[in-house]
């Protein structure tokens, strides 16, 4: 099935995500529970953030929406909340006791009920708007009481499925509120991961088919009503971690052990069945629908035969790929493998393209290795524990990943048990190693594998154990004899033996000096040959390696190249390797010393005893003697400790005892001295009353003394206080006084600057006059020179000229003294400002006498403020009124001039026909041009002069406008700076 997929990233979240939740009100909107306890809406169209909700304080595992999408429960281990998904906002929270913990909570569908799940196996079912508890499951029954870790209800909401750490599932009637079936699932199920109904189109929603994850990393599928299997997805190899269906049912997405996702196809599954498969689970109790007591159900297993999985799609297609393989005739039928498999041809493969293909070479190892995949041995194995030789696995081999490091305590405890020389070897974990890293997922895979390795590759090496294998390492030696002399030689000049240059890479198989591709591709080959071939990698590992190693000298040197990856050719060596096995004569050759590849046998392991037994028996009698006696001398110690605390605490009850007796006799003879200090103090009490006598007699003499000395002190001062009272009015009136003519000089003083500034107006006002007179003498010239001029060039014209000129130079004059008469009445105001300011100054010398009109100067220079300001508004608008009439003037000036200039060209232009002659052919005629260019030259002066004049008249106007404020303004200030001062200098006078 062919399909294409698109993926978009929305958002980064920079942190692991929990939980996951779709089919919101909104479908672009999904959650998302992240690592830091908070939840998040991201919307898959803008790709931005739609609101963060916090609130919970531990992670959350699962989030449940409702069927209408506007409500969603996110559940943690502590609590459960209840959001609002169209405000974002926590509508209620479910608290429990910590001891029992939440399992799940969720919706169910359909319907307005909440169901609630605990880690104490009970289930309650809540009203969603109310939040009203509607009822409770009964406990299930105490022969199949298993723990519930994960639920699964129907479409309709009538039957709820619930497994756990078991191979039972329960199926409970949510409507009659009862149990009313228990299947069990086959014997190599252990733990139920993951639970979902299988949805159909056709079924109302009364899902019959459920798929049930389980701890092998495969998801069976199975009709709950005829308990048969239907089909499986996953396998051994390519294990499913979680599994979810699309609501309609017909896909099912699955992420895998190895991180990838498969989409499958739930029609073609179905499709693939080829006939229906015998039953695969075990009805053990169909309870009918009514009030069933827990007697009643009763363990009641029926006959049903347990079927292996299905073959995994890998399989098939393997199968697929090698079919032309198995219909040809080979002469060697044991090369053939019972999957179909054959070696030769897959020897051809290899030899062509140097390696497996990636996705298949765990299948072909499998068929290479042809591996029983004993579950039940192995699990004998796995369930005998941790073997006490590698309780302390981690601080010898420090293994980052927790994950790895159990499936290698796991792996090797169970060689130890199948064979008690495991327990022993010390190089077994860096053997195992690589194996298991490569199958951590499957563990029975990663064991047989080993296991087989050791039984076929690692023949005759316990022979001499606890030492290292001299038998193999002399068949290396004698193979690199031939092969290599110089190298040979080289390594026992430098007292380098098989110790140092071939066991480091048996014992780690390579693992230390290859990488993961080097090292797979290499046992690739080594799986596909005989046994030899791991002796023969060895030494061609040294003869591809000579040119380096003939180089070394220090024997650190040689150490350090054995267990470190080198600049080599994996490709290179395993050709070597093939030379070597063709070449090498068959007298030293190991395959004359070595057997023959043997599998495993199936149903149960071969017994391991290819070993000297007594001295392992030795060893582990040693060891268990020493474990023995360390267990005695703990347990003498133990004895003595508590012997010990015995004693201590012994000793420190008589301590206590002598302590508790010392002090009861310390308080005997404390309470003896107290009674004879009591019969002291009775006669030294009546002595001491008699002194108290005396003394209260002296005391009462004392005491009139003091209260005469008293009266007397206190007369005193009285007396003292009123002298001081007398001197500081004295003091007062004294510093009145000369506050008072301190404010009089002052005031004066005030007085003399006025003056002085008045004389300093009135010299500027005169400096002003005389420059305005000035300025009107110069504007008189300037018009006696304009009329002059006027009267020049109406000389010769007619009379009627003259007598217009004589009438333009009336209006002339007459609007010159308008504008004199203006600029004296202008000057008659400033006078006139002035001698108000004088007034005004001369009236403020009358407020001096402070002492006797304190409160009337303040309130007559209050009201001389305010006529002052008056005055100034007064004069603005005066000013105001000067500065329209001198516009009007200046306006009819220069309709004046205006109008002269217009009658003068007139009559120039009125002159020009009477004086019309020829071209001038004399002096005579050519001087009688003259007058007209003069008359033109005399009427441009006139313009000229007159507006110069306005231009005067304007510049004089602005003037004399600028300071008439300028002096306003500095009155205004200096008449307000006075009456500060004035309001001020009563209180100071009044204090």
């Amino acid at each position: 099935m062919a399909s294409h997929s698109v993926f978009n990233l929305v958002q980064r979240t920079s942190q692991a995500c929990t939980a996951l939740a779709f089919n919101l009100h909104r479908k672009s909107e999904f959650l998302v529970a992240l690592a830091d306890y908070s939840i998040k809406c991201f919307d898959t169209v803008t790709k931005e953030l739609v609101s963060w909700m916090r609130g919970h304080e531990s992670s959350v595992f699962s989030i449940s929406v409702h069927a209408s999408g506007r409500y969603a429960i996110t559940t943690s281990s502590d609590t459960a909340q209840l959001w609002d998904l169209d405000t974002f906002q926590r509508k209620r929270k479910l608290n429990i006791l910590q001891s029992v913990g939440i399992q799940k909570v969720f919706f169910l569908p359909l319907s307005n009920t909440i169901l609630s799940c605990f880690k104490d196996n009970s289930i309650f079912a809540w009203e969603c708007d109310t939040l009203v508890c509607k009822y409770q499951l009964p406990a299930p029954p105490e022969s199949s009481s298993i723990l519930y870790k994960v639920f699964a209800v129907t479409r309709d909401g009538q039957i709820l499925a619930a497994g756990g750490k078991s191979n039972h599932l329960h199926l409970w009637c949510l409507e009659a509120k009862q149990l009313f079936r228990i299947i069990q699932m086959p014997t190599k199920v252990r733990a139920i991961r993951h639970l979902e109904f299988l949805p159909d189109s056709f079924d109302a929603g009364s899902n019959q088919v459920l798929g049930v994850l389980c701890q092998d990393g495969i998801m069976r599928f199975v009709n709950i009503q005829t308990c048969k299997l239907l089909f499986e997805i996953g396998s051994l190899d390519e294990g499913i971690s979680s599994s979810a269906i699309s609501p309609h049912g017909r896909y099912i997405a699955s992420i895998m052990e190895n991180g990838s996702l498969n989409i499958y196809s739930v029609q073609t599954l179905i499709k693939e069945i080829n006939k229906p498969p015998p039953p695969l689970v075990k009805v053990i109790e169909d309870v009918p629908k009514r009030k069933v007591n827990s007697g009643d159900l009763k363990m009641k297993i029926t006959s049903g035969r347990v079927q292996r999985p299905a073959k995994s799609r890998e399989n098939k297609i393997q199968a697929r790929i090698l079919k032309q393989d198995l219909t040809g005739n080979f002469e060697n039928k044991e090369n053939e493998f019972s999957d179909g498999l054959n070696k030769k041809r897959l020897q051809i493969l290899l030899k062509g393209y140097g390696e497996y293909p990636t996705k298949y070479r765990m299948f072909i190892w499998r068929s290479l290795l042809q591996l029983p995949e004993n579950h039940t041995a192995f699990s004998n194995l796995v369930d005998k524990g941790i073997h006490v030789a590698f309780l302390n696995l981690q601080k010898k081999y420090p293994i980052k990943s927790r994950k790895l490091l159990r499936v290698l305590q796991r792996t090797l405890s169970a060689l130890a048990h199948w064979s008690a020389i495991f327990s022993d070897t010390p190089y077994l974990p860096l053997l195992a190693f690589p194996f298991v890293k490569l199958f951590q997922n499957n563990q029975l895979i990663c064991f047989e594998v080993v296991a087989t390795l050791i039984i076929n590759w690692c023949q005759h090496w316990f022979e001499y154990f606890p030492n290292p294998p001299i038998n193999i390492l002399s068949m290396i030696e004698n193979v690199l004899a031939f092969h290599d002399k110089e190298l040979l030689q080289h390594f026992i000049n430098h007292d380098i033996t098989s110790q140092l240059y071939a066991w480091p890479l048996l014992e780690t198989v390579f693992s230390e000096v290859l990488t993961r591709e080097e090292w797979l591709k290499l046992f690739d080959n080594v799986f596909s040959n005989r046994p030899s071939f791991l002796l023969m990698t060895v030494v061609a590992y040294n003869i591809c390696s000579r040119a380096p190693l003939l180089n070394c000298n220090l024997k650190d040197d040689f150490e350090y190249f054995f267990h470190h990856r080198n600049n080599l050719d994996v490709s290179a060596v395993i050709r070597e390797v093939y030379r070597l096995m063709d070449t090498t004569p068959a007298d030293i050759h190991p395959d004359s010393m070595l057997d023959v590849f043997v599998a495993l046998t199936k149903g149960q392991y071969p017994v391991f005893n290819q070993y000297p037994k007594f001295i392992v028996d030795y060893q582990t009698q040693e060891r268990e003697r020493i474990r023995n006696d360390e267990l005695d001398y703990l347990r003498e110690r133990q004895a003595v400790e508590d012997m010990q605390a015995e004693v201590d605490q012994q000793r420190g009850e008589d301590e206590a005892w002598y302590q508790k007796q010392e002090l009861l006799r310390k308080a005997e003879e404390t309470r003896r001295e107290m009674l004879l200090q009591e019969e002291e103090m009775i006669q030294q009490r009546q002595k001491l009353d008699a002194v108290k006598r005396e003394l209260k007699v002296k005391e009462v003499h004392l005491q009139d003394a003091a209260r005469r000395r008293l009266l007397q002190l206190q007369q005193d001062q009285r007396e003292m206080e009123l002298r001081r009272l007398g001197d500081e009015i004295e003091r007062k009136v004294h510093m009145r006084d000369r506050e008072i003519a301190a404010t009089a000089k002052d005031l004066e003083t005030r007085h003399l600057e006025l003056e002085s500034q008045k004389r300093l107006y009135e010299k500027n006002l005169t400096r002003n006059q005389e420059a305005i007179a000035k300025e009107m003498r110069e504007d008189a010239d300037a018009h006696k020179r304009k009329v002059d001029l006027e009267e020049h060039m109406f000389h010769r014209p007619k009379g009627t000229d003259q007598t217009q000129n004589q009438k333009t130079q009336k209006l002339v004059e007459e609007n010159l003294a308008e504008a004199e008469q203006a600029c004296l009445n202008t000057d008659w105001r400033i006078q006139a400002l002035h001698k108000q300011r004088c007034d005004d100054l001369h009236q403020n010398e009358c407020y001096q006498d402070v002492a006797k009109l304190l409160r009337k100067n303040r309130k007559k220079e209050m009201e001389v403020l305010n006529a002052v300001m008056e005055g100034e508004a007064k004069k603005w608008e005066e000013a105001e009124e000067q500065d329209f009439d001198l516009k009007s003037e200046k306006k009819a000036a220069a309709l004046s001039d205006a109008s002269r200039r217009w009658f003068l060209e007139n009559e120039i232009h009125a002159q020009r026909p009477y004086h019309k002659v020829p071209r001038c052919q004399d002096e005579r005629v050519a001087s009688s041009c003259l007058p007209r260019t003069s008359q033109l030259k005399d009427v441009s002066e006139i313009e000229s002069l007159t507006q110069i004049s306005l231009n005067q008249r304007k510049t004089r106007w602005d003037t004399m406008q600028w300071d008439v404020m300028e002096r306003v303004r500095n009155l205004r200030q200096r008449l307000a700076t006075q009456a500060r001062n004035r309001c001020q200098t009563p209180h100071l006078l009044a204090t």
